[in-house]
């Protein structure tokens, strides 16, 4: 059984899915810096074509200290969604305390020109515990 945690929601037609992990490798408790990657899908379940324009985070440490990233697209790229399709991408981000949480949305253009905000759920970011295995 996986301790992976996945996180979903659906706006509009649009299904989104989270599943965030710790990147051991990649932090320095010692120095507070802790990494976290999350893999994202985002399916279109509608009738309508739709692109990724813009995306929008809220990261919040174990502090309560909130950070907002906004800008074009994911991972460099605005991904266009026909009905049916999905895409997935994998990015990350750095906390100075050892757990936290994100949430944010995207902002989906239709062909008819119009826009629309995609909800993507909040996901926790969290350590997680090393857990004893029975033999």
């Amino acid at each position: 059984m996986s301790d992976k945690k996945q996180y979903k929601t659906i706006t509009k037609d649009i299904g989104v899915s989270v599943e965030p992990f710790y990147l051991d490798q990649e932090s320095e408790p010692d120095d507070s810096h802790y990494v976290w990657g999350y893999q994202i899908q985002i399916e279109n379940y509608g009738r309508e074509t739709v692109t990724l324009e813009r995306r929008h985070w809220v990261i919040t440490d174990g502090n309560g200290q909130t950070h907002e990233v906004e800008g074009e697209g994911v991972v460099g790229e605005q991904p266009i969604l026909e009905p049916g399709q999905a895409f997935e991408y994998t990015s990350g981000a750095p906390l100075s305390t050892s757990s936290g949480f994100m949430v944010g949305s995207y902002k989906m253009k239709l062909s008819d020109g119009s826009y629309f905000d995609v909800e993507i759920p909040a996901f926790l970011l969290d350590i997680p515990s090393n857990s004893r295995q029975l033999h």
